[in-house]
């Protein structure tokens, strides 16, 4: 048990499984009272479970207005405030632009570009009001590098990255650090499916992945936890409108 997040409250969406799960865990490790918010609540009341009391599980759609305005207040109403805000859920789509029909295209703007527009709308006049907070937005190393048959997904990133450091030229006056994560190939379940989906044989698929990755291995939820838990923490303090590589070195050498 650390004190890196002492007593700070730390809402994370998409916090029932993943990446999500695994930064609720730690944050709740340095001290934070988390709220661990999902579309899923019983994944998120799970998580809960296994962090204990200092953990509270929320149901949230972040493609809702309503459902984002409605949680940042009962947090507050909680909580007193709302200290670092984790805009970690989105989704994935698989397709090159002939591929990928609109309907899918769609979609995953509207949850991984929207939500975290919409999250981040409702939480920060709370945080305007006591000049202080940390918005991690989670995109990822594809904003940077080309990947093949990844059009809806790479658009929705590159937007999450763009949008960070616009929300930072805005926000800083303020007292708000907003800042990005740019995850590689993480194992998480999505992960697991889309091998068990699109490959006769999971291993070759592994395989395949793993030859992108100069570590040549795939990143685990905790390597991405880790970073999170630095952008939210106070030692992060002098970042802003920064992307955090975390990639296994695929952006930064091939």
């Amino acid at each position: 048990m650390g004190n890196r997040l002492d007593a700070k409250v730390c809402l994370i969406t998409g916090a029932g499984s993943g990446i999500g799960q695994a930064s609720a865990r730690l944050f709740a490790q340095e001290g934070a009272r988390v709220v661990v918010a999902d579309i899923d609540l019983d994944a998120a009341a799970k998580t809960v479970a296994e962090i204990g009391a200092v953990a509270v599980a929320e149901r949230v759609d972040v493609t809702s207005p309503q459902d984002t305005v409605d949680l940042a207040k009962r947090v507050v109403e909680q909580f007193g405030r709302i200290d670092v805000l984790f805009n970690n859920a989105g989704i994935a789509g698989i397709g090159d632009v002939l591929e990928t029909e609109p309907e899918l295209f769609d979609r995953v703007m509207t949850v991984n570009v929207r939500g975290v527009y919409l999250m981040t709308r409702a939480v920060v006049p709370y945080m305007i009001e006591r000049r202080t907070g940390s918005i991690i937005n989670m995109s990822s190393c594809i904003a940077e590098i080309g990947l093949a048959r990844r059009v809806s997904y790479a658009a929705s990133k590159g937007a999450v990255f763009a949008m960070t450091k616009s929300m930072q030229v805005d926000l800083a006056p303020h007292g708000i650090r907003v800042n990005a994560l740019l995850p590689g190939t993480i194992l998480t379940p999505f992960v697991e499916r889309y091998l068990k989906e699109s490959y006769s044989d999971p291993e070759e698929g592994m395989a395949a992945i793993r030859k992108r990755q100069l570590s040549n291995d795939l990143g685990r939820p905790e390597d991405v936890a880790g970073a999170a838990l630095f952008l939210a923490s106070d030692e992060s303090r002098f970042m802003m409108a920064a992307g955090l590589i975390i990639d296994g070195g695929v952006s930064g050498a091939k």
